[in-house]
């Protein structure tokens, strides 16, 4: 007897193909990390505003989907009449257009935040032109002026003031003076982090280095286990990361009895001997914001919301972990004195004369790269001091 075989579709897909034939309202859980609100196209700004939040990993990975799943769960808390839709677990293909489209289609989602660096292009500006009514907010997407949909909306924090800070306290915690950091790819806003890291360590101790290791993706465990075991085996007592979910490599260092220092949210229940501090963002502020705007009419289309927003430290956009136990009180006043200084904007990190790795000055004498400067959004060097090569 031959099987039949029928195709799978998701409910999101069924409930789109009776949308084509019928008009109603859902109410529903739509599969693993999924959740709709009622709501329709009718429900696009003002009261009762749907917005959509998409995430490529876990709401729950103590790493940057739970930053953002925790900025989402903070705007609904200062603004209740706001319809929360979220989806988890979507990768950076063809799926998220998908995500978006049923959010779009079925919420009736009118402001969209798919969080994801790989949804930018070109799944987001696909979708933006073929719904210039929506409005999509990207982070960390570089929105360029007439090319990019006026629809679309960059959003990204200065969190490497806080990486600088961390690099401070971990540069006066280590007894060895290796540090490491393990990272995804060497896109701008890792190296950015990866160089700020080491530039505070190296304020405080001019002898430090910094070891990195790309992974060659967002999520992967197995190569993070190993990093992390591999910078152990070579002297280094003070690793971190700037990966999807750093639970890895803090439960490996706490293991093998290094210090941690954190990224994205507050990872020291993970490791609560060797937690130094973190870098952590702060969304809460940025989306009540951004939904507070467009509540009131305003859009990224007419220009009364920016197409770039970013901010730092001052601005509410990302802040440090509380200080962990191994954190001695001199260390900790050499951070807070760091701190002051970025929140009264004294502080310029990049300021030069800087060279890379290879000798080579990327910060002339004199020279001063402010927060908002372009060039630091296009990075593509590693500073002197840390170990390793963009290509590896």
């Amino acid at each position: 007897m031959n099987k039949i075989w029928f195709p799978r579709y998701s409910r999101r897909q069924v409930i789109r193909g009776l949308l084509a034939t019928a008009a109603f309202g859902v109410t529903a859980k739509l599969g693993t990390g999924c959740t709709a609100s009622e709501g329709g196209a009718a429900a696009g700004g003002g009261e009762g505003m749907t917005v959509g939040f998409i995430y490529v990993g876990p709401k729950d990975d103590y790493g940057y989907n739970q930053a953002h799943a925790e900025g989402a769960a903070g705007m609904v808390a200062k603004h209740s009449t706001v319809k929360l839709v979220e989806e988890a677990n979507v990768p950076e293909t063809t799926a998220v257009a998908e995500s978006m489209r049923s959010m779009i289609d079925i919420d009736g989602a009118r402001m969209l935040f798919p969080t994801s660096f790989g949804y930018f292009d070109p799944h987001i500006l696909k979708l933006a032109e073929e719904y210039p009514d929506v409005q999509f907010f990207h982070c960390g997407g570089l929105y360029q002026e007439g090319t990019h949909p006026k629809n679309v909306g960059s959003y990204y924090g200065y969190i490497d003031e806080a990486q600088y800070i961390a690099g401070i306290v971990a540069g006066m915690t280590s007894k060895t003076g290796k540090l490491g950091f393990i990272a995804a790819k060497p896109i701008p806003q890792v190296l950015r982090n990866i160089n700020s890291f080491s530039l505070g360590a190296r304020s405080i101790n001019p002898v430090v280095t910094t070891q990195v290791v790309f992974t060659g993706n967002w999520a992967e465990p197995i190569k993070e286990a190993e990093a992390t075991n591999s910078m152990v085996d070579q002297g280094i007592d003070v690793v971190t990361c700037h990966v999807d979910s750093p639970k890895v490599v803090m439960e490996t260092a706490e293991k093998r009895g290094i210090f941690t220092s954190g990224y994205h949210a507050n990872q020291a229940s993970l490791s609560p001997n060797g937690y130094l501090t973190g870098a952590e963002w702060d969304w809460t502020n940025i989306y009540a914001k951004l939904v507070e705007d467009a509540q009131t009419g305003k859009t990224l289309a007419d220009g009364s919301i920016p197409h770039l927003l970013r901010g730092g430290l001052k601005e509410g956009f990302c802040k440090l972990s509380d200080y962990g136990a191994a954190v001695s009180e001199a260390t900790k006043q050499a951070a807070e004195a760091a701190k002051a200084k970025f929140m009264d904007g004294s502080m310029v990190i990049y300021a030069g004369e800087i060279k890379d790795n290879q000798g080579n000055v990327v910060v002339a004498a004199g020279e001063s790269l402010k927060q908002q400067d372009p060039k630091l959004e296009t990075m593509d060097y590693l500073v002197e001091g840390v170990i390793g090569s963009v290509g590896s």
